[in-house]
């Protein structure tokens, strides 16, 4: 029996904290606007509800991009411009990743196990940059972007076109992996197939599914 694994990638494959703190300094800098731990908190918030609303339609990826600026200057007390901030915001993102210490050599074992595809909202051509950088390619088989696809995590469209794009698609042969319990979770009962939960930052105290802390814990479960 052939395996399937899906995976998301920010939070599961990459440090998207890390990178999002980065790009996030770097973007404000270039409006004149410094950044402390208050802004980060402030900015985290409101960019992680907006996703949200995008994953049950909401909202739009364009009006995301500057709304998160908007809300968050807002919230700031600031003058600076929240659309020539997102426009800046996703210049510099494609260069600034950060894998997790043993991605590459998980995605290498779960390649020698069975197909590989990655499953991710973020935007195209960072998301496609972030791959590379990582040194993922080689052990993929397919990527599921959903600015590409049309559609986003966990949408019925979405989880069929991932389901129609996978040759041989099997629920009960498939796995899904990721850190989200709305998106990833959501994704993989869309598909119908197993989730775990990767939560290498620790696990939700009300979560009671299947999860692993570690690449380690991954593997051994599946």
């Amino acid at each position: 029996m052939e395996r399937i694994f899906l995976l998301d990638l920010d939070d599961t494959l990459l440090d998207f904290a890390k990178a999002e703190r980065e790009n996030l300094t770097r973007t404000l800098a270039v409006l004149g606007v410094g950044t402390d731990e208050e802004v980060f908190a402030r900015y985290h918030e409101i960019n992680d509800g907006l996703w949200k609303m995008l994953e049950r339609g909401e909202i739009t990826r364009a009006a995301l991009k500057i709304k998160r600026f908007k809300s968050l200057f807002s919230q700031l007390g600031l003058s600076a411009d929240p659309v020539l901030a997102g426009e800046e915001y996703l210049v510099g993102f494609p260069e600034i990743c950060y894998p997790f210490d043993g991605a590459a050599d998980f995605l290498k074992t779960l390649k020698n196990r069975g197909r590989v595809y990655i499953c991710t909202n973020g935007t195209a051509f960072i998301q496609r940059r972030h791959i590379e950088l990582g040194g993922f390619l080689p052990y993929l088989d397919g990527v599921f972007i959903s600015e590409e696809v049309g559609a986003d995590k966990p949408s019925k469209a979405y989880a069929e076109h991932v389901a129609t794009h996978i040759p041989a698609f099997r629920p009960e042969n498939a796995v899904y992996i990721g850190d989200s319990l709305t998106s990833d979770r959501g994704c993989a009962e869309a598909l119908g197939v197993r989730f775990v939960l990767f939560a290498p930052r620790g696990v939700p105290k009300d979560y009671a599914g299947e999860r692993a802390e570690s690449y380690g814990e991954l593997l051994s479960l599946l």
